[in-house]
């Protein structure tokens, strides 16, 4: 079992920054890819971002790219999110996922094998 947790949600203004970051505990994180994802009111989640295991590889969802930031610290056990440029529409509540597959696949997986409870992120226009 591996739990996540995240931390680093708040309230921002529109073109302001946050760093999330998601603590993970139980078995060895470097063993699992690593993700964000992000699920506004009434919305689908959607895929922010996934790292492969030694952090070599990176993957973006098209509307982070170039503001957001994945990586990793396996010493640690923690991934993180740097947010850059945040916009109203990046508002929801951002989860970090563990998973045994590849990270290329984490934003098209169909079910990931572990998940955090997630962070609120509002950004005010």
């Amino acid at each position: 079992q591996v739990q996540l947790a995240e931390s680093g949600g708040g309230l921002v203004q529109a073109g302001g920054s946050l760093r999330l970051s998601c603590a993970a505990s139980g078995r060895t994180v470097s063993n699992y890819a690593l993700g964000w994802f992000r699920q506004a009111p009434g919305k689908e989640r959607e895929f922010v971002a996934a790292i492969s295991r030694a952090a070599m590889r990176t993957y973006y969802g098209d509307s982070v790219k170039g503001r957001f930031t994945i990586s990793r610290d396996n010493a640690k056990n923690t991934v993180y999110l740097q947010m850059n440029s945040l916009k109203p529409e990046d508002t929801a509540v951002y989860s970090c996922a563990a998973d045994s597959g590849v990270a290329q696949n984490m934003g098209v997986a169909r079910t990931l094998d572990y998940w955090g409870q997630g962070t609120q992120v509002t950004v005010s226009s």
